[in-house]
Order: C-alpha cells, then sequence, then structure tokens
C-alpha cells in the first residue's frame, strides 16, 4: 500500500505556511511507526487521561485545546475534577498551557463563563490557559486536543484528538446511561442525556505534529480578540491575553507501531491572517475527497450532524461512480435543543443532505440512529469515517460546511500497515487489503450498535452482510417499538432514521436561517470546489 494513494501529499494541503509537514524528512505529510489506539465514550477516556495527568513530573508538559471546558467536570468520581486535576499538575511543576474557545454569550447556550472559570483556576495554580476568539465572526475553536510530554520519558508521550470536550455529559460508557453531570439537551435525552463519542490515542512520532498544531495556535501573535468589549472586560479582570513562550518542543517520541497518522485540519481564511495558514486551510476537506475517489465497497461514518447538501453531494458521486459502494450514517435520532431556532434549521440540513445521498445510492445508502437498552435515544457525537477497512479518521469535524470551511478542526487520519488476516482481505477491490486499524474500529462500533459481546463478528467482515446485519437489527427493533414492547426485546440499539417532516412554510423560514446562521460558508459565498478545497 502507498501511503500517497489515500493521504494528501505536501503540495495537496494547501498550506504551504504550516509546519507540521516541514517537520518531516523527504517532504513526507505526515508522521509513520505509530501506534493509534480508539477510545469509545468519555468515561474510559477520562479515566486514563486522570491516570496519565496525575503520573506527570516537573518539567513534564500538558497542552490542551477545548471546544468547552467545565471546570468541576469529574474525570472519575469526587475529587477528580478537571480544573483540580489540572491545576495539581502545575503545582507540581509541570508546564500545563491550555487554549479554550473564548466561546459566545451564555444565554446563547454557549460556554462563555465555563471556560473562563477552568482558565481561572488553572491559572491560580501557576499554569496558563487562555480563551481564543482569533475566529471569524460567528466561528469557533472546536479543536479537541490534549498531548503529555515526558520529559526524561519520551516513550510514554501520547496525544489525544477527537470529539470529546471535558465538559459535562461527556462521561458516559458503552451502557449510555448518561454523565451525571448533564448539560441541558431536548427533553427526549432525558435527564442525564446518553452520549456516543470516540477519542483517538496516539503514541509515536506523530505525537510532535499534534504538539506542533497547538504550538502555532499558541505563538499566533494577533490578539485573543478584536472586540473592545471583551479587551475592556479582559482589563478589568486581569486576565492573562498575552501567551507566555513555550519552552523548546522535545524530539519527537521514539516509533513504536505500524501506523502513519497524517493531521488534518481546518482553518478559516481570515482577514486578520492566520500565520500558520495565511489563506486557511481546507485539508479536512480534501482529505475525505481524496480518500472517497478511492471509495469502492463500504463507507461507514458516525457523525453529529451531516447537515449540508454540499457536503454530502461528495460522498454522493462515490455512490454513483462505483455501483457497488454502500455507505452506512450512524447519527443522532433528533436534534440537540428543542425549539423552531434550534432543532429546526437542523432536521431541515439533515433531509437536504440524506435526500442527496438517497437519490445518488438508492438502497445501497443507509442512516440509522442509537438507543440504549431503555430506549433513551443516544446522541450521537462522535465523527467517525472508515473507508474499505483501509483509511480512517476520528476527529472533530462533522460533516457540514461549518467544519470544512470556518471552524477550527482537527481530524486524525490513520493508515496500518498491518494487513488484517481474515476475509475478505481486498473488499476494496484496489489491491491495498483490509487493514486491521481500520477494520477493528468498525468492528468494535458495530458490536455496541448490534449488541454483540466479545468478538463475535465473523459474518461482519463482508460489507454485504456487515450493511444486512445492521438492516436486519435495526428492523428487528422497529418492529419490537411497534409491537407495543411485548415480549423479550431483541439484541441490538438501532434504529431506523425517519426524516421529520416539515411544513412547507416552516421550510420557507427555515431555509435561510440555516443557510445565514446555523451553517455559513468560510468564505462567505456559495461553496465552490474551486474555492474551498
Amino acid at each position: 500500500m502507498k501511503e500517497d494513494d489515500w493521504f494528501l501529499k505536501g503540495e495537496e494541503r494547501g498550506n504551504p505556511a504550516t509546519r507540521i509537514d516541514a517537520r518531516h524528512d523527504d517532504d513526507i505529510a505526515w508522521s509513520g511507526g505509530n501506534t493509534v489506539r480508539p477510545i469509545p465514550h468519555g468515561a474510559p477516556y477520562f479515566a486514563e487521561l486522570l491516570t496519565r495527568v496525575r503520573e506527570l513530573r516537573a518539567g513534564d508538559l500538558l497542552l490542551f485545546t477545548d471546544w468547552r471546558g467545565d471546570p468541576d467536570e469529574r474525570l472519575d468520581g469526587p475529587g477528580t475534577e478537571v480544573a483540580d486535576v489540572f491545576s495539581d499538575a502545575a503545582r507540581r511543576g509541570v508546564v500545563v498551557k491550555g487554549l479554550l474557545w473564548r466561546s459566545h454569550w451564555d444565554r446563547l447556550r454557549f460556554s462563555e463563563a465555563e471556560n473562563r472559570h477552568l482558565g481561572e483556576a488553572i491559572e491560580a495554580a501557576g499554569g496558563e490557559c487562555l480563551r481564543d476568539m482569533r475566529v471569524p465572526p460567528g466561528g469557533s475553536h472546536h479543536q479537541k486536543l490534549v498531548v503529555l510530554r515526558h520529559r526524561a520519558e519520551p516513550e510514554r508521550d501520547i496525544a489525544y484528538v477527537g470529539g470529546i470536550d471535558l465538559c459535562w455529559s461527556r462521561r458516559d460508557d458503552a451502557s449510555h446511561g448518561g454523565d451525571t453531570q448533564a448539560t441541558p439537551m431536548a427533553e427526549v435525552y432525558g435527564a442525564h442525556p446518553p452520549w456516543h463519542d470516540v477519542q483517538a490515542a496516539i503514541q509515536g512520532p506523530a505525537v510532535g505534529d499534534v504538539e506542533a498544531v497547538f504550538r502555532e495556535r499558541w505563538e499566533d501573535p494577533q490578539p485573543l480578540t478584536r472586540n473592545p468589549l471583551h479587551r475592556l472586560a479582559d482589563l478589568i479582570r486581569h486576565e492573562d491575553t498575552r501567551a507566555d513562550p513555550l519552552p523548546p518542543q522535545f524530539p519527537d517520541p521514539p516509533a513504536c507501531g505500524p501506523h502513519a497518522v497524517q493531521l488534518l485540519r481546518t482553518y478559516a481564511h481570515r482577514r486578520a491572517r492566520y500565520p500558520f495558514a495565511p489563506r486557511g486551510e481546507r485539508s479536512i476537506a480534501r482529505g475525505y475527497l481524496k480518500a472517497l475517489r478511492r471509495a469502492r465497497s463500504l463507507i461507514y461514518i458516525e457523525d453529529q450532524y451531516l447537515w449540508s447538501p454540499q457536503i454530502a453531494e461528495s460522498f454522493a458521486e462515490a455512490l454513483k461512480a462505483n455501483p457497488g459502494l454502500l455507505m452506512i450514517s450512524v447519527l443522532p435520532l433528533h436534534p440537540d435543543q428543542d425549539g423552531a431556532l434550534n432543532g429546526t434549521p437542523q432536521i431541515l440540513g439533515r433531509n437536504q443532505a440524506l435526500s442527496v445521498l438517497r437519490r445518488a445510492g438508492g438502497e445501497r445508502f443507509a442512516v440509522y440512529g442509537v438507543e440504549n437498552r431503555d430506549s433513551t435515544p443516544v446522541y450521537v457525537h462522535a465523527k467517525v469515517c472508515i473507508v474499505d477497512d483501509v483509511w480512517a479518521t476520528i476527529g472533530s469535524d462533522n460533516f457540514n460546511r461549518r467544519s470544512w470551511t470556518y471552524d477550527s478542526e482537527l481530524t486524525c487520519a490513520v493508515l496500518d500497515e498491518t494487513p488484517d488476516g481474515r476475509e475478505p482481505r481486498d473488499p476494496g477491490g484496489h489491491g491495498d487489503g483490509a487493514r486491521r486499524f481500520p477494520r477493528d474500529l468498525r468492528l468494535t462500533l458495530a458490536r455496541e450498535h448490534l449488541d454483540r459481546p466479545g468478538v463475535r463478528d465473523a459474518d461482519l467482515l463482508d460489507p454485504e452482510a456487515f450493511f444486512a446485519a445492521f438492516a436486519d437489527s435495526a428492523h428487528a427493533l422497529e418492529r419490537w417499538h411497534a409491537g407495543g414492547r411485548r415480549g423479550p426485546r431483541p439484541d441490538g440499539r438501532l434504529r431506523l432514521y425517519e426524516p421529520a417532516p416539515l411544513s412547507p412554510l416552516t421550510s420557507a423560514w427555515a431555509t435561510p436561517f440555516y443557510r445565514i446562521v446555523c451553517d455559513p460558508d468560510g468564505r462567505p459565498r456559495a461553496m465552490r470546489r474551486s474555492g474551498v478545497y
């Protein structure tokens, strides 16, 4: 398998100003020799993060970025609040640096106060945490990463990249009972909304790449905010608005595994330019488009939104070009918030995107939601894509225009040099053969959704059998619900996703609202490949 058949070459990234490609020898735009381990769900991720942060010592490094950070979110029970754990590390002499999105007002259901309070706690302990609003109007810093570097033991270095914020509602597990510390959501999700998410743990040289992503943002000389009211408030609160220098970056950790890792990003094309992306960066969009052109057998995605018909068209083109290609999408059954200004535009955008895919793929395209064993819907927040059991991503980006053009995002694309060794060996028919990491990731997620304990998955290796297994499980559960839930509940948690109907009047006002407010283009103008990609 040639990595550059799937990964972007340096010139294909479209951003020669970034340092993450220049770090590598021979102009290779990725790092080899890594071990990447998926961590489904916040509870096991938080527990591991707690252990590893507590093991850091003076002179070690803890770097993180977050869309939202709740200072009192418990990583693993009482006494493990995020602010306390990170502050304790700073008091031990660990270099703790954080970048939090400054956020919009809390009255709009964002996290301005929470992010400020987390930063205040860390700074009081000797760390440094900045609230970063260097985004275009209405945009956000959506990256979720943590880097742990060990001054004397580089083989223990690790980075986490994915969709899990250090905040309320994320500490759930495979049983999907929800986080006891819950943020308000749509009523259908209950008092403790079940939450499905995935993070990637990276060890090896690519840890240095993730750190470089953090350093580029940290060292941006532009003011953290251009809003004069924000600046005045920061002055009154004596808030830190200038980043102190970081210590020199340690050498990359030694090679430790068979995985090649390419970091893909989105940065908007801002008037106040990022020095590391003066014309923005669209490598997430470019990376997906390159991989989708090679898709032959199965595309499997889990995503929070899949709102945009423009993004859906990229997948639709793959379905139209390859009559044997199948596609499965696992999405939330319901919007995250009730109300006409929250749920309705999301439903409209989702309906438009799914219509594009159904026209292209017909019965070869299937979409499902997930519920727990108590029949409460599970909010799918994961951002995962697997193509032909060869190329896989875990990241912060969703399949919508915000993530592909506007908000800052980070995803980890993985190729595994290890053949899977099980049949069928080359489901895509392009000579690369199924690889262990992407196939194991797909099967791990499938076992949960199908309620299959252990490794009973031989019938899931073949793409057509996998596609049929999802359909059979979902239809069995639908029949049980339709029959009044009498008798034993069938195995499986998959529900058929049916687009919610919207009246013509609702669509008339929701369409412009959706286009202008909920999913703005990064230019902003109609998304065209010549301009965006």
